[in-house]
């Protein structure tokens, strides 16, 4: 019975890349959305007016432009992140005492770094397909899909492409990683303890609504 926990418990890493994976098909359109505000040469609408204008120019279906590039990026970027710190947290941990939250940050801040790298190429490519609707037709990649683009990045302009921007992206991933997941952790970790709460979905939502506040 013990031996199935543990195989159990292993086989569980890849789920929070899959359940990323899932969520960027609801929150993509945002994610579009905050790319075209960032990068108009000058302010002149917010969020609800470039949704918008989005629309009017190239119809509803142009706020999931680059959406197979975010699932991409989810499924190797997040998958990697969530992966190492499961891996590392079940390394270091004797038996069933908790880590210390250093140890949590740290693994953390590992599984970010090496996230970034792993999630750079599809992070590209999928700003690259939110943005092609901006430029003129003839300037415009018109990636097939995310893979496509992948594949034409190292065709095109060379392998060293891939990592274009990724000390900023795997520093981003340490601060996620290390700071909301360790937090998650280390809460959902308190609030068992405390004996008021149970290992179900609430304990999971209210873990997580505490370490991104």
């Amino acid at each position: 019975m013990g031996q199935d926990k543990i195989l159990i418990k292993k086989q569980r890493w890849y789920l929070g890349g899959i359940a990323s994976g899932m969520a960027v098909c609801v929150t993509h359109p945002l994610d579009l959305l905050k790319v075209h505000l960032q990068t108009q040469q000058k302010v002149q609408t917010g969020l609800a007016g470039m949704a918008v204008k989005v629309v009017k120019s190239d119809g509803v279906l142009a706020l999931y432009n680059g959406l197979s590039a975010s699932v991409l990026r989810q499924l190797t970027y997040s998958t990697t992140r969530f992966g190492i710190y499961e891996v590392g947290s079940s390394k270091l941990r004797k038996g069933n005492e908790p880590l210390p939250f250093y140890q949590k940050l740290l693994i953390g801040a590992f599984g970010g770094f090496i996230g970034g790298f792993a999630g750079n190429p599809a992070d590209i490519v999928n700003v690259r397909m939110q943005n092609d609707i901006k430029i003129a037709p003839e300037l415009r990649r018109n990636y097939k899909h995310a893979i496509d683009g992948v594949i034409r990045i190292a065709r095109e302009e060379g392998f060293a492409m891939w990592m274009r921007g990724v000390t900023m992206t795997s520093s981003r991933g340490i601060m996620i990683t290390s700071t909301q997941v360790a937090c998650y952790d280390q809460i959902k970790e308190t609030l068992l303890q405390s004996g008021y709460f149970c290992d179900n979905i609430i304990t999971h939502f209210t873990s997580s609504f505490m370490a991104v506040c």
